[in-house]
């Protein structure tokens, strides 16, 4: 399929055009798991033309996640199949100009590096702060950007984070003790909030790839229920372990 026919809307957007369509057909991305936040941004990734998406999860497909995780089906769910094939072969009928690479396995202190070391962004789909303290510590200490997301219930937030800082450990010093705060399975999670927040991360992730200006440097805080929309000021702690200090426990000390 022609690129002028396919993305004739994006090559049309002053934002993107054709030069910046070309740097997205090159630009590499992971994606660190793909359920609700995970499955919004390969979707998006995909259909804007991203040349390549890791796609890392090491969980398979059920029938609960099909209220909110747009990449899976009822027969997925029945047969039980790996998340990250499933959404693979999913994006692949999307658009099958973009390679697609499965990783059905879960991202730690042995993989992390691998992982996210030879792309340009990586996308945050978790639903634990361990995972995203050992993407942060990784992308950190290899200088890669990487996307921090979140949603819970009707809320969810986002905030980009770049080599330099403010970083996630700027914004949250430490993981929050486990059975301290609410979960998806006792708060609940609405699947409309999960596709807002997994498209602005995708969006950021096309700003930063294309070196816009416009990289969003606050922390966006989303209320959907009651349509409260926020950007909250992060600033760089000099002391922080990761970015200020440099210390990179999550990954020398796997949890």
């Amino acid at each position: 399929m022609r690129t002028e026919t396919r993305y004739q809307r994006q090559l049309a957007f002053s934002g993107i055009g054709p030069a910046g369509q070309e740097r997205l057909a090159r630009a590499r991305a992971t994606v660190i798991g793909v359920g609700a936040l995970g499955t919004a941004i390969a979707n998006s990734l995909a259909r804007a033309g991203f040349g390549f998406i890791r796609l890392v999860d090491p969980d398979r497909v059920e029938e609960s996640n099909l209220q909110r995780q747009m990449l899976f089906d009822e027969d997925d769910a029945a047969a039980g199949v790996l998340k990250a094939e499933a959404a693979a072969a999913r994006l692949q009928r999307v658009n099958s100009g973009v390679s697609i690479e499965p990783i059905a396995a879960r991202a730690d202190a042995s993989n992390i590096d691998a992982l996210v070391g030879d792309v340009d962004v990586t996308l945050d789909g978790t639903d634990n702060f361990e995972a995203r303290y050992l993407v942060n510590d990784a992308c950190a200490r290899l200088g890669r950007p990487w996307v921090y997301g979140g949603v819970l219930a009707d809320s969810g937030v986002s905030m980009n984070i770049v080599p330099g800082g403010p970083c996630l450990r700027c914004l949250i010093p430490e993981p929050p003790p486990a059975g301290s705060f609410a979960t998806p399975e006792t708060a609940g999670v609405l699947n409309q909030i999960t596709a807002i927040i997994g498209s602005i991360e995708a969006v950021e992730a096309m700003k930063i790839v294309l070196g816009s200006p416009d990289v969003r440097r606050s922390l966006l805080s989303i209320s959907l229920w009651d349509a409260q929309f926020n950007a909250i000021d992060v600033q760089r702690n000099p002391e922080c372990p990761t970015c200020g200090r440099l210390e990179h426990p999550f990954i020398l000390f796997p949890t």
